[in-house]
């Protein structure tokens, strides 16, 4: 008979394994829309982990608990993930504040609404409502927010991530505030009651804020992808703009070929060799006759390229570029606009400031790996970040932080090196993107 007894206790327990897996999974496949994880197995099931345990924390208004688990969840989600630093905390923070107030919610008023039963039926039936609610809750939300979820995480720049982080801290306050600072509760019944009534009124509010948090990160980065995707067309439309004016400089120049030749053998018949070299010169100085605007065979390189070229002559600047890009790249266009055109606005800002006014590119694809590699000169101390000096900072580059973000979002490294008046920056992303789990 305690043989029969010790096993039902033993199946009783692993029972609750079950609920536990199906909350985790279930939030793991929420995080990981709204999260750039790290590739490797280990920090995937670290987190898988992690979840399980946080979602069967048993929490109370009032009670500690919170606390011992707080420094555990950022540094294993810091940890498992990569990109901004400051994005990767603003999310933390909002799942935290996700997570938290359903535990806390569950396991004081659901306690409180079988108070008042015997002590084993009172246990009973609250772990089993308290343990099944919370698969029912997150399983309700990953189901009826996965059409929401994005195809990749969010992808912001470093100021969003900021004005995030920033609104994150309300509910994540808001937390803390009502779960600590009614610690000791049960000493004082007029502090009990204070902390049931407090946390009756702020838990639900900070669980919606954090949702609400999470629609304002798909809002904002489906603005951000709009934006730049329109910066892209642009570049496009004045690429285009400008094949069009070099054929139409060619066909001028073919209609009037035979007339310079005309010119030139009536110059060379009167002897006069010198003005028909400088004739040739002009003619051979036309936009038209310079090379096409071709550097590379992909579409979108090519479009940043060749305005960024024309920038960097018109303001007097001499370019040395040299790319081998394949027509099909796995990097999404924006990104790889983004890393073009912003190295190439940060070389442009910072030669102008010297007297070397030549800018160096060299980008290729070579075993594997997609390799930029950008040379200027510069003068003075650098800006902190890295940051673009000029005062319109949404018109100009973005300084290293947003490109670095791009290149471990592809798994790959962006390295700098300043010394001797040269600034050189080196990005390194792989080509071939390991699966994702979702």
């Amino acid at each position: 008979m305690m043989l029969m007894v010790y096993l039902w206790e033993i199946v009783r327990d692993w029972f609750w394994v079950f609920p536990l897996m199906i909350s985790s999974v279930c939030l793991y496949k929420t995080v990981s829309a709204f999260l750039n994880l790290k590739s490797r197995r280990r920090w995937r099931i670290m987190l898988l982990l992690l979840l399980g345990g946080t979602t069967g924390m048993v929490i109370w208004v009032g009670d500690n608990n919170l606390l011992f688990t707080l420094p555990v969840f950022f540094a294993v989600f810091l940890a498992c993930s990569r990109g901004s630093l400051a994005g990767r905390i603003a999310v933390t923070a909002i799942f935290f504040c996700l997570i938290m107030p359903v535990n806390a919610l569950l396991d004081t008023y659901i306690g409180e609404l079988f108070q008042a039963a015997s002590d084993t039926s009172y246990k009973f039936l609250y772990e089993a409502l308290v343990r099944l609610l919370r698969p029912v809750v997150w399983g309700t939300l990953y189901f009826l927010g996965r059409e929401l979820f994005p195809e990749h995480p969010p992808r912001l720049s470093p100021t969003l991530w900021k004005l995030l982080l920033i609104l994150s801290m309300m509910p994540f306050c808001s937390l803390l505030a009502v779960i600590l600072l009614t610690y000791n509760k049960f000493d004082f019944p007029a502090l009990y009651d204070l902390a049931l009534r407090m946390g009756l009124a702020v838990l639900p509010f900070v669980f919606l804020t954090a949702l609400a948090l999470l629609y304002a990160l798909l809002v904002l980065a489906e603005h951000e992808r709009l934006k730049q995707a329109d910066k892209l067309a642009s570049l496009r439309e004045s690429y285009y703009q400008g094949l069009q004016r070099e054929e139409q400089q060619v066909r001028t120049i073919r209609h009037d070929l035979r007339n310079h030749l005309t010119a030139i053998q009536g110059l060379l018949e009167r002897g006069e060799s010198e003005q028909a070299l400088q004739y040739l010169d002009r003619l051979s100085g036309s936009p038209a006759l310079q090379g096409g605007r071709r550097l590379c065979e992909n579409d979108a390189a090519n479009a940043v390229l060749s305005a960024k070229l024309e920038s960097l002559r018109q303001v007097g600047l001499e370019a040395d570029f040299a790319v081998s890009l394949p027509k099909e790249l796995p990097l999404d266009a924006v990104d790889l606009c983004a890393l073009l055109g912003n190295a190439l606005d940060n070389a442009q800002e910072a030669a102008l400031q010297t007297c070397d006014h030549r800018v160096l590119l060299r980008c290729r694809t070579e075993k594997g790996l997609f390799m930029l590699r950008v040379v200027n000169a510069f003068q003075g101390p650098l800006p902190p970040d890295l940051v673009t000096s000029k005062e319109d900072k949404s018109a100009h580059g973005f300084g290293v932080p947003g490109m670095r973000e791009i290149a471990e979002r592809y798994g790959g490294a962006l390295d700098i090196r300043a010394s001797g008046g040269r600034f050189e920056l080196i990005a390194s992303l792989p080509l071939s993107q390991p699966s994702v789990c979702k």
